[in-house]
């Protein structure tokens, strides 16, 4: 696998973080069937999708990235879908990670 694949494979995982995370949310303590199924499925092909990348890339690299993009984008989510505060300060720390995350790609890329 080229280490291209393997990113953007690395980002797609980051983004099922997203989708499970919050869908578990949504699953009010996997009281809510469906929600539940949807985070569980996600969470499940999200560990699945790390592990293949981290064949190609560093575990370190490839963990931070992953949970970086989970992270900012159940943060963004929240703020969209369940009205979390958007401060100007929760945006800058946010965007760190975001500056992070680009970093560690042109680093390691």
């Amino acid at each position: 696998m080229r280490e291209q694949t393997a990113w953007l494979i690395l980002v797609a995982a980051g983004l099922l973080e997203i989708v499970w995370a919050t869908a578990l949310k949504q699953s009010d303590g996997f009281s809510r069937l469906w929600p539940s199924v949807v985070g569980i499925v996600c969470a499940i092909v999200s560990f699945v999708l790390l592990t293949v990348a981290l064949r190609q890339l560093p575990a370190g690299t490839g963990y931070a990235v992953w949970v970086g993009v989970g992270a900012v984008g159940v943060a963004i989510a929240g703020m969209i879908l369940f009205g979390e505060a958007v401060t100007a300060a929760r945006v800058l720390f946010l965007s760190t990670i975001v500056v992070g995350i680009v970093g560690l790609r042109l680093v390691e890329g």
